[in-house]
């Protein structure tokens, strides 16, 4: 919501500057998100009349004027603007003045002849101008007036963040309601009288969805001028709140909309067939909006409708044959309240939105759609003239507004603060609700523009944020803080973290929602969890697997031109909706090369190998068998499942060569999933003394088919229980010469040593014999 501070101060003026203004609305609860000015800064420049004008002898484009600036005799001033002519009044910097830019303005010739200042445009001042060379001013301007007192140019603009739940705020009256009620001072609010009619025309209005519209009001406006000026004022309290100036009568409901919080609608009344039909549309049904996009309206749209056609989609945008135009002579002025529900998420669904569906959504005051229709019709009589026919309205069952009952005692237990129960009435009174004291208890029923009050905490909020938070004392927590207690077989998912971070990887956080391509790309998912509101057509479903979202963080890096990234994720993941189908799982990504830039590496890039090990520092001191998988987001060539303790726990490879050119990677990431679960349990440590004894080493080189992985050996070994066998390891694998084709030889260094004595050689042959009868299981030979 962006306003006028001056447009605000006309409502309430609290003894406090633009700062002290934004620091209270922000300390309670309404952030100001920016407060600038209106204009930036300059001096010394004046309303001017231009009295004539002569074409320079030396310059075919330049003009010598002669200048009015509200002093005894003309300046003589030289112009090179196109639309410069006697009679008009502009702005004119007078020479020492200082405009933005650091632009200074000084005596100087310009082709001989010498100028006296500067006819100024309004892009020269900082102020939007669409008038192709001078700021035109309006005939009345009173020559020799500081064109900043003139065109309110000290005035500041505001932009409040609001929370969802304070649509109430959405409006200058919400707005300066609570200035007043948080300062104290005099609100004066613009309240406009009933408009007696003049007409007795009408129009029936009929509610076949009283559900979805409970109120609806109308009335005929004959004999408008639609070509009439909006008055200056109007304009520039539009244009300092980001809308433009389109014509009066669309002007005017804008105006109302920032003024009241009410959005209307003014619909041409002689393309309005028979009366007014308040009712969801036939599934099917064709509509041009206002935009000029044609939809095709579904059966859970609400239209505003006469006897043949839809005029509009309610409480998003009009259509747009039968809005205002030039030869608009008769009105139909609407007023009405939607319920959020219907409302909400029909302009996303078309892609786009509307001021008006920004604040259905939300909650418009129903009890104020005549007020602003009064408002609405005064201004447009006033600007447009014409005649105005009497109310017609339209109700079905409102919301209703349900007592909440606030405890003193409880408001004390909260906040830590003791107040009255006739200070807490006091404060809640100052914000418009209605309250009764019985004893401990306060009960507020909330009034039509407070749809957020529903519970005792809201109300208590209320209270803390208009008593002020700055007002609360800060004191020493009450409860006492103990570490948890973590079995020795257990660790917390914050050490997953601190491993990788000392990995050189980063974090990242991705939202749970994602592209529905995505899910078939990395996952296969032709069923992903969809959404039934999503905030954007890219985050249409929930994710099932991490990887896409650590794709498109490397993207994202890659177009700023970085060269090396390193990326991880721990997050839940969505098979289901039900809370046993979200698993938590770990991911990370890693691109380019292995080792930042420097003098004592290479420029080798990273590989499978490289988060192979990654993965093995996860896992430890537990070990992992990994396999060869398929997977739909991995290089079939290039990939493995993780298995731990029997079960497969995740997924580690190469990016799929399909996706690396579909998302434009240059090169192949490689990256891995785990199941967060099972890593957080870790074998307990077991002390043994270091034995006294040297250990014995053997090497085991066994031939084997190339079918035959290490890892099949080395869960062969493992199956050895003999306690003296302390480690068996590859070192070296050999094809060639003396090793037939399709057959590779393994080498294994095998450790045996005993913490006890010294072994001998029948026992160091008895340990390896084992391995090798193990080996032979898997159809390993011993290399002659």
């Amino acid at each position: 919501m962006k306003f006028s501070e001056q447009w605000l101060r006309s409502w309430v003026d609290p003894q406090l500057d633009s700062e002290q203004l934004a620091h209270l609305l922000t300390m309670a609860g309404l952030e100001v998100e920016e407060n600038e000015p209106a204009a930036p800064a300059f001096d010394n420049v004046f309303v001017a009349e231009v009295l004539s004008i002569a074409k320079h002898p030396d310059a075919d484009r330049l003009n010598i004027c002669s200048v009015n600036v509200g002093e005894a005799e003309p300046i003589t001033i030289v112009c090179g603007a196109p639309n410069v002519a006697a009679g008009l009044k502009v702005p004119c910097a007078r020479i020492g003045a200082n405009l933005p830019g650091d632009f200074k303005i000084k005596r100087a010739k310009v082709r001989g002849v010498e100028s006296s200042g500067m006819l100024c445009a309004g892009d020269e001042l900082g102020i939007p101008d669409d008038a192709d060379g001078l700021l035109i001013l309006p005939a009345d301007a009173p020559v020799g007036m500081p064109i900043r007192d003139y065109l309110n140019l000290d005035d500041r603009l505001l932009t409040l963040k609001l929370t969802p739940n304070r649509a109430d705020c959405l409006s200058i009256k919400g707005i300066a309601r609570e200035v007043a009620a948080l300062t104290g001072a005099e609100a004066k609010p613009v309240v406009a009288p009933a408009v007696a009619p003049t007409l007795d025309d009408v129009r029936t209005v009929s509610l076949r969805a009283g559900e979805a519209c409970p109120r609806y009001l109308g009335r005929v406006l004959r004999n408008v001028n639609t070509q009439a000026a909006t008055p200056d004022w109007m304009k520039q309290r539009l244009l300092r709140s980001g809308i433009r100036s389109i014509s009066p009568v669309v002007d005017v409901t804008n105006y109302v909309l920032l003024e009241q919080g009410q959005p209307m609608h003014a619909f041409d009344l002689a393309k309005i067939d028979g009366g007014i039909h308040v009712r969801f549309a036939v599934a099917g049904e064709a509509l041009t909006l206002l935009n000029e996009k044609e939809i095709k309206l579904d059966a859970d749209m609400l239209v505003i409708a006469d006897d043949k056609k839809a005029l509009a989609l309610a409480g998003v945008m009009g259509g747009l044959d039968s809005s205002v135009g030039d030869a608009t002579r008769e009105l139909f002025l609407e007023s009405a309240y939607f319920a959020p529900a219907v409302i909400a998420g029909k302009g996303r669904r078309l892609g786009f939105s509307s001021d008006s569906a920004h604040r259905f959504e939300r909650g418009v005051d129903f009890g104020a759609c005549r007020d602003a229709l009064e408002r609405a019709t005064q201004l447009i009589l006033e600007i447009c003239g014409g005649d105005a026919g009497p109310v017609t309205e339209a109700v079905a069952e409102l919301p209703a507004r349900k007592p909440v009952a606030l405890r003193v005692s409880r408001v004390a237990k909260v906040l830590g603060v003791q107040l009255a129960a006739e200070e807490i009435v006091a404060i809640l009174g100052r914000i418009g609700l209605p309250t009764a004291l019985a004893g401990d208890v306060i009960t507020v029923t909330p009034p039509s523009f407070r749809f957020d009050i529903e519970i005792e905490e809201d109300l208590i909020e209320e209270v803390a944020r208009v008593y002020g938070y700055e007002n609360i004392p800060v004191a020493a927590s009450n409860a006492k803080l103990a570490m948890l207690p973590l079995p020795g077989d257990a660790r917390c998912k914050m050490a997953l973290k601190h491993l990788l971070v000392a990995r050189d990887y980063r974090e990242a956080i991705n939202y749970a929602f994602v592209e529905a391509k995505w899910e078939a790309d990395f996952a296969a998912n032709a069923t992903p969890v969809k959404l039934i509101n999503p905030i954007a057509s890219q985050m249409s479903v929930m994710r099932s697997t991490l990887i896409g979202g650590l794709v498109a963080a490397l993207k994202h890096n890659l177009n700023r031109k970085q060269e090396r990234v390193r990326l991880f994720e721990v997050a839940r993941v969505f098979n289901g909706v039900a809370a046993e189908v979200q698993p938590e799982r770990i991911s990370a990504l890693a691109w380019g090369a292995r080792a930042p830039e420097q003098w004592g590496t290479g420029k080798d890039k990273v590989d499978f190998f490289d988060l192979k090990a990654d993965v093995e520092a996860l896992i430890a001191p537990r070990v992992a068998e990994f396999r060869r998988a398929n997977h739909p987001a991995l290089h079939p060539g290039r990939a493995a499942e993780v298995v731990l303790d029997g079960a497969v726990i995740g997924v580690l490879g190469e990016l799929h060569p399909q996706w690396v050119q579909a998302y434009e990677l240059g090169q192949a990431p490689v990256l891995f999933e785990l199941d967060v679960a099972a890593l957080l349990s870790v074998q307990r440590i077991k002390a043994e003394a270091v034995s006294k004894f040297q250990p014995v080493r053997r090497d085991l080189a066994l031939v084997v088919d190339e079918s035959v992985s290490v890892a099949e050996l080395q869960a062969a070994f493992a199956t050895v229980k003999n306690p003296i066998v302390t480690e068996v390891a590859l070192f070296d694998v050999y094809r060639g010469k003396g090793v037939e084709d399709g057959k590779k030889s393994l080498a294994f260094k095998v450790l045996i040593q005993d913490t006890r004595k010294t072994l001998t050689d029948d026992e160091v042959d008895a340990a390896v014999n084992q391995l090798l009868r193990k080996a032979e299981t898997c159809g390993a030979m011993l290399r002659a």
